[in-house]
């Protein structure tokens, strides 16, 4: 197991990237997100902390504040950003992006009323149509890209927001890939792909200092708790709150 998590696994796909893949276990996967990514992806901190700031500073201004979500997958990360927005009193207006049609027309048929944009686009053309958002976010997509991709868009990413950029990704370590194991025997034999591409997804994650080094100017390799790594860029004009060290 030491040898499969020494380094980075980037030559296997996930299954659920096949666009020949199982609908039924697709439609699965999509589901279970919106039940594994409140446990495994540590939302909530990260909005107060990160996102939060620059939504409010848009209040400030006057305007509804503007979230992207990009490879939103089944829209289970901008619901419930939009979910807290909103409980906090903010004006907000979400767009969910993923290049991947099936993504957007599961989310979009699942929105349950929360409002989301979802297009079927990729980063590179917002930024070629001169868009903006006060934030920018994704959730377990930087490990999916190559080092070329991750470039890109790690670019349209800071050329996007006018606030803060977060990108939410696994953090790769043996007892990570133990937990997640554990966790998921349940699913073994269901009809769906979280176990399989859940355990690929962290033998394909950046540890921090892997992260850190493939991070351009102007970007930061937070580490969280919970097996957790996120990439931050602030544009100037926003300022993060003084609560701490990056840890939620």
């Amino acid at each position: 197991m030491d040898l499969l998590l020494r380094r980075r696994s980037v030559g296997e796909p996930e299954l659920m990237d096949d666009p020949a893949c199982d609908p039924v276990a697709l439609d699965n996967t999509y589901r279970l997100f919106g039940v594994i990514n409140p446990l495994v992806a540590s939302w909530r901190p990260v909005y107060r902390r990160h996102l939060r700031p620059a939504l409010r500073a848009a209040a400030r201004q006057g305007r509804p504040a503007t979230v992207l979500d990009v490879g939103c997958g089944g829209g289970d990360v901008a619901r419930a950003v939009a979910r807290w927005a909103h409980r906090d009193g903010l004006d907000v207006r979400v767009t969910g992006i993923d290049p991947d049609e099936r993504a957007t027309r599961w989310a979009a048929a699942h929105d349950r009323g929360a409002g989301i944009a979802y297009r079927t686009v990729a980063s590179g053309a917002l930024v070629e149509a001169g868009e903006s958002y006060d934030v920018v976010i994704s959730n377990h997509m930087l490990h999916h890209l190559t080092p070329g991709e991750l470039a890109g868009v790690l670019s349209d990413s800071q050329a996007l927001t006018r606030g803060v950029a977060v990108h939410n990704d696994l953090r790769r370590s043996r007892t990570a890939w133990l937990v997640y194991w554990v966790a998921t025997l349940p699913l073994a034999r269901a009809r769906t792909f979280v176990r399989f591409d859940g355990l690929l997804s962290i033998r394909r994650s950046h540890t921090p200092a892997e992260l850190a080094a493939a991070l351009p100017p102007g970007w930061q390799a937070v580490g969280q708790r919970f097996f957790r790594l996120l990439a931050v860029h602030r544009a100037q004009e926003t300022t993060p709150p003084r609560t701490g060290r990056g840890r939620a």
